[in-house]
């Protein structure tokens, strides 16, 4: 990869650009909740000093060899149980959890458990579906939040901020995810999908239709 778009795809992927705002090019020991999709390699590519350790419920979520080559260890654990002994408490620069929490009944719970695991001066950083979700229409590829079937609960800036303050933390930035780039670019990135997939998916619209909120959070 040049260093042209390494230094793209760290500005233009919004978890990518909150790695590098946290970071930059120092080492970092980062725990990825919901470790799916070749997080692990992607994020590896761009952030060679990052100490990888995956979290997910099953292991073979849109995971490759060459994922697990560059994990420093993955833990098979359902968030849910509330039960983190197998991961080090006071231990990772970052937690990063992105469209994860919706799918919990218990998330508030499960952030506040898992905010053990950050060592203080670490960053938290967390995206889902805000409350705009609800009144978007239904598209596929998930732009309603009942397009997705397993999404069990909604939460807000205002909910999570009371658990990352009762967590002894620090918000630094929330609010409604907007990337501009993929704002800029939507008509292409609806080509690109029609073109690859057969039809736009619903995603190509978060961005423009406020379809995700984040808070990016450090602890003090």
């Amino acid at each position: 990869m040049t260093a042209l778009l390494r230094y793209i795809k760290k500005r233009v992927n919004f978890k990518f650009n909150f790695i590098r705002k946290s970071f930059g090019n120092t080492p970092f020991k980062l725990l990825d909740v919901g470790a799916g999709n070749n997080s692990a390699s992607r994020i590896h590519s761009l952030f060679p000093n990052c100490e990888y350790y995956g979290l997910d419920m099953v292991r073979d979520y849109n995971n490759t060899d060459a994922d697990f080559a560059v994990m420093k260890e993955f833990y098979e654990i359902d968030l849910t149980l509330l039960d983190y002994s197998k991961i080090p408490d006071n231990y990772f620069d970052g937690i990063w959890m992105a469209h994860v929490i919706e799918h919990l009944h218990n998330g508030d719970a499960v952030v506040q458990n898992l905010l053990k695991k950050l060592k203080p001066g670490g960053y938290f950083y967390i995206e889902y579906p805000g409350s705009k979700s609800l009144k978007l229409p239904s598209m596929k590829g998930t732009l309603n939040f009942y397009d997705d079937k397993t999404h069990v609960r909604l939460y807000s800036v205002k909910e999570l901020r009371e658990v990352y303050l009762a967590g002894n933390c620090t918000v630094l930035s929330s609010g409604i995810r907007r990337n501009w780039y993929y704002i800029i670019f939507t008509p292409f990135r609806a080509i690109s999908s029609l073109v690859r997939k057969g039809y736009v998916e619903g995603n190509v619209f978060w961005d423009i239709l406020g379809f995700a909120e984040y808070l990016w959070v450090r602890k003090n």
